[in-house]
């Protein structure tokens, strides 16, 4: 879609590392970004916004197992989606004031989505994404045996459980998304990376595992044919030789470039960042991904900051 921008917003957008979690506190992080996010709109592009739910999932976890006792726990897709429905009422508010603030009145919503994966995918028998709360060494037997969990240890925190990870194929809603934006709605959806499913004989079943947001945004941008992909996290830009003293931004990368890169990557790193730019920038081949931190978007879209990953020489 001509002018189309879908904008993946990492949980840093909403609540950055060490701070207190505070609904005030999200609401405030959040005007800031979508001060940006109303820029764009005002000048004249057409926005559907993703966005990660952590830590915020890990609260709704944190939640299921200190009331088990009385509530039962609810699964994993109920816990994506109830991310989905909070953190994307907080969004919606926060950029409709902001844009009416501009005296742009358009309609934001939120939609709870569905991503659906191969039920046939090996990252479902490999258990890799940690997921909630840190338990002792005291209660590992028991949440394995009781709740058939994997779980690992992290050095000096304690364990945590892990969970499949698959990779995205398709938007369920993807058709409702497109009919809103034609529409002229601004859309905010696949929160979290959407709520995994399996396709069995035409019914959706969840599963016990989370998507990666940002492979899931790029599955959207590219059926979507949007012209721009940003994924916006706590870093300004890709760096060549990050965390040494010899640290450089990258302006300019091709998606073949952004792919090599991404696999010398560990897991947690900007490696899946820049594997979904690229199979964005390669699905489409005129399409441009763009990574930057929630202060820059405004001028990473203006080529003034952050990393542009192009088709380049391909």
């Amino acid at each position: 879609m001509k002018s189309l921008d879908v904008i993946a917003l990492g949980g840093n957008a909403i609540l950055p590392a060490g701070q207190s979690g505070s609904i005030s506190e999200q609401f405030a992080i959040t005007r800031v970004t979508m001060s940006q996010i109303a820029s764009t709109v005002a000048a004249g592009r057409r926005i559907v916004l993703t966005h990660g739910n952590g830590p915020i999932v890990g609260n709704i976890m944190l939640r299921n197992e200190a009331a088990k006792n009385q509530i039962p726990p609810m699964p994993l897709g109920i816990c994506v989606a109830d991310s989905q429905g909070g953190m994307g009422y907080m969004i919606q508010q926060v950029l409709r004031n902001a844009l009416l603030a501009r005296n742009i009145d358009r309609e934001v919503v939120t939609l709870v989505t569905q991503v659906q994966i191969d039920g046939g995918d090996p990252a479902l028998q490999n258990p890799t994404k940690p997921i909630g709360p840190y338990y002792p060494d005291a209660e590992v037997d028991r949440l394995r045996k009781l709740e058939g969990w994997q779980l690992v240890e992290v050095p000096s925190r304690g364990w945590r459980r892990v969970v499949p990870s698959p990779m995205p194929l398709a938007i369920v809603e993807e058709q409702t998304i497109r009919w809103l934006i034609e529409h002229g709605t601004i859309v905010i959806a696949v929160g979290g990376g959407g709520i995994p499913v399996v396709d069995n004989d035409g019914q959706l079943d969840g599963i016990e595992a989370v998507v990666d947001k940002d492979y899931a945004t790029a599955i959207l941008a590219t059926h979507l044919e949007a012209e721009r992909m940003i994924i916006v996290t706590e870093i300004d830009a890709v760096y060549r030789d990050f965390g040494t003293d010899r640290a450089a931004p990258i302006r300019e990368l091709s998606a073949r470039a952004a792919q090599e890169m991404s696999r010398d990557m560990p897991a947690g790193s900007m490696g899946s960042k820049l594997a979904a730019a690229a199979s964005f920038v390669r699905a489409t081949q005129t399409g441009v991904a763009v990574i930057t931190r929630p202060d820059d978007i405004v001028a990473a879209l203006n080529g003034e900051a952050g990393t542009r990953i192009t088709i380049g020489d391909e």
